[in-house]
């Protein structure tokens, strides 16, 4: 599987014959999506920087309620949450979307605004290899918290989206703050993560940074 990142939370993940993308965003954000397609497109909120549908082709099949779904050999599981810490009374819900592709689980936290997960959500996520999980603030969880939802989690690979990078006009925290809390050093963004089953780390969680594609 090839991961890449695309900057705030749209993430597309790879196989030799499909595709899966999440939360695509609109230009008026600062940044251009490249041309895209995939066979499953997720969408955790109707926001307009997560929810830009009509960007990718391929006619994939659209996921934006929490549910099952299997498309293509690729099952997807959305869980309902909250994209702030009162119910959603300041910005309403968001889905955390659990995926099982080519061998993996991955979890994509989107919008994600509660500090911690409910036992139900956590029931589902268990087993996640690959988290993608936003450290940006203002609008999600910030840095501590994030750290604080991964010990919940315990993934396997932590891969951060949803923070400030140039070109980006929405205000969000930088990656530091999280990479300090997590006690990440010398870990250098790369392009695309290529990553199989038997590549995962064993006794210890290791975070991969992503230079947004854009």
């Amino acid at each position: 599987m090839i991961i890449t990142w695309y900057g705030q939370s749209c993430v597309r993940l790879q196989s030799k014959d499909t595709a899966v993308v999440f939360d695509p965003y609109d230009p008026s954000i600062g940044m251009k999506l490249p041309k895209l397609s995939a066979d499953v497109l997720c969408v955790t909120h109707d926001h307009y920087d997560h929810n830009n549908v009509g960007v990718i082709s391929g006619d994939p099949f659209l996921i934006d309620t929490p549910g099952e779904f299997e498309v293509k050999g690729i099952f997807v599981y959305g869980l309902s949450s909250f994209h702030d810490d009162q119910e959603g009374k300041e910005r309403g819900k968001n889905t955390i979307y659990c995926v099982e592709y080519e061998d993996l689980t991955l979890t994509h936290l989107g919008d994600l605004g509660t500090t911690k997960l409910t036992d139900e959500q956590l029931e589902r996520v268990e087993g996640t290899d690959i988290l993608f999980v936003p450290v940006g603030g203002i609008f999600t969880i910030n840095a501590q918290q994030a750290v604080d939802v991964i010990s919940q989690i315990e993934p396997r690979i932590i891969i951060p989206i949803h923070y400030k990078i140039s070109h980006l006009k929405e205000k969000l925290d930088p990656i530091e703050p999280f990479l300090k809390a997590q006690g990440v050093t010398n870990c250098d963004p790369i392009e695309s993560f290529k990553i199989l089953k038997k590549d995962l780390p064993q006794d210890k969680t290791e975070t991969v940074i992503l230079r947004p594609r854009i």
